[in-house]
């Protein structure tokens, strides 16, 4: 009996599984992806096209995290702690004008806010019923937020003079109280997220004023994936990947919002299923599957809306330079037609 082998029998078969299990494992690129906020119905399609292993399919090890404004998804992506993330495509420009000289930059590779969810939110008692009537008005709403820092662009679209109007400032969970107790005669936000506060706090819907920026002249984008540029450029099949993968995820959201939340659960056990699965419904039907957005297909742009976006942004935001439109959006990497057509038909 042999109590010893010749080394290369010992060592082959370990060499040879080595070998095969190896090139799967060199092919798995780690990406990370950060929100814009918290683990809510706006996360839903990512957290699903994780929860699914769309990514996973792609040869991908993506990591999700949550966020805390558009403002710090840039800030994590252009720092480089981030690959890619999800961030309204206004704070995406005004770093760009406020930045010409950074060497790294946001670009914009995936629409998927075709149009902004902005608004001002009244209570039909203050006697506003039109944008005109917000003249000699309070309006209240967050410093940062982006429906009311969109507000210059929403102004001048109906006329008005930005002068006659009053801003206070206030903290994102004090919003809605403030507008229920007649503090401010209205506030700005989300058209998903707003209204549902509101209903929260005992307003009922028939005394619910709501002014969609979408709705009232304004033609600007929302929420996009983005990627920092300089590594979008030397990773570009990585950033396929990744857009594939999440079209996936909003196919299957938009087709199944009840199963979208439990992905969103299975993230955040403390969420109320019941809110977010109407906010959800709301982005969907509001947002996502918008007649813009239909129009122009999802995940992608009109390049004449970036343009005329690229001035309203400068203008409105004052920044240093002038932003030039063509660096924005980068539709290079989309996935196919076929791929991105995921919306439902208009119901006639």
């Amino acid at each position: 009996m042999k109590l010893f082998q010749p080394l290369w029998r010992v060592v082959a078969p370990a060499l040879i599984l080595a070998a095969i299990a190896s090139p799967a494992a060199a092919q798995t690129t780690k990406v990370k992806f950060t929100l814009d906020w918290r683990y809510e119905a706006p996360a839903a399609a990512f957290l699903v096209a994780l929860g699914k292993g769309y990514f996973e399919q792609e040869k991908l090890d993506v990591t999700i995290d949550s966020g805390s404004g558009s403002g710090m998804t840039i800030t994590r992506v252009t720092s480089g702690a981030y690959e890619m993330g999800f961030a309204d495509l206004g704070a995406v420009m005004e770093f760009v004008g406020n930045n010409p000289g950074a060497m790294q930059k946001p670009v914009s590779v995936m629409m998927i806010y075709n149009n902004t969810p902005s608004g001002i939110f009244a209570l039909r008692k203050s006697g506003i019923k039109t944008p005109a009537d917000l003249k000699g008005k309070t309006l209240g709403g967050p410093v940062f937020d982006a429906a009311r820092r969109a507000f210059p662009v929403f102004a001048k679209a109906n006329s008005i003079d930005l002068a006659t109007t009053k801003w206070s400032a206030m903290d994102p969970a004090m919003r809605e109280l403030m507008l229920v107790k007649g503090e401010v005669d209205a506030i700005s936000g989300f058209v998903f997220y707003t209204p549902l506060a509101l209903y929260a706090r005992g307003v009922k819907p028939e005394d619910l004023v709501v002014l969609p920026y979408a709705q009232y002249g304004v033609k600007l984008y929302g929420n996009s994936v983005i990627a920092n540029d300089e590594w979008a450029r030397k990773n570009p099949a990585v950033v396929k990947a990744m857009l594939r993968a999440i079209a996936k995820g909003f196919r299957d959201t938009i087709a199944n919002p009840v199963e979208a939340i439990t992905y969103v659960k299975k993230r955040d056990p403390l969420i109320d299923d019941k809110l977010e699965l109407a906010r959800l419904k709301l982005l969907i039907s509001q947002t996502l599957n918008s007649p813009d957005a239909r129009a122009e297909g999802f995940g992608q742009v009109s390049q004449p809306r970036v343009t005329l976006m690229a001035t309203q942004v400068s203008d409105a935001f004052n920044t240093k330079a002038r932003i030039d439109a063509s660096t924005i959006f980068d539709a290079s990497y989309l996935p196919s037609r076929q791929e991105l057509d995921i919306l439902p038909k208009a119901a006639k």
